[in-house]
């Protein structure tokens, strides 16, 4: 059987976020990663869920050492979306949710004319992003 590299433009394999509280962490997720077209991919009981579109590309999981799951101070996750209009639907259902606002959906100029996205806190306090890049307003 030859091996065929699976193309895919991500540098990334996967993440793993770490929880105190997975029940709870799993429905917050359930609910806003449905958002950008993601699901359960693979789920191991009392240890965690790898949620993708294909594969497991974000994990939320129990810490594989047994230790207290802590929030990294300038680590976030940011997911992709495909218009305003899901950045602000990822944004509502976060905090619908039980999430937390850090950032409301909206332009960030310092980060290019292209940018548009929302930071949320999860139930644990780590920081998620939904960005969508609007390449029509590259150069604008």
């Amino acid at each position: 059987m030859s091996e065929q590299a699976f193309e895919n433009p991500s540098i990334m394999s996967h993440v793993s976020l770490g929880t105190n509280q997975l029940n709870k962490a799993l429905a917050f997720y359930d609910k806003v990663l449905a958002t950008v077209g993601a699901k359960r991919i693979l789920d191991v009981p009392n240890v965690g869920v790898g949620y993708g579109k294909l594969y497991p590309e974000f994990w939320v999981q129990i810490p594989f050492d047994e230790k207290v799951a802590n929030v990294g101070n300038g680590v976030h996750f940011s997911f992709f979306g495909t218009s305003e209009t899901m950045v602000k639907e990822f944004y509502k259902v976060a905090l619908e949710c039980g999430g937390s606002c850090d950032g409301e959906p909206g332009p960030r100029p310092h980060y290019g004319p292209e940018y548009y996205g929302c930071f949320v806190r999860d139930l644990d306090g780590n920081k998620i992003e939904c960005t969508f890049w609007d390449e029509s307003k590259t150069g604008a």
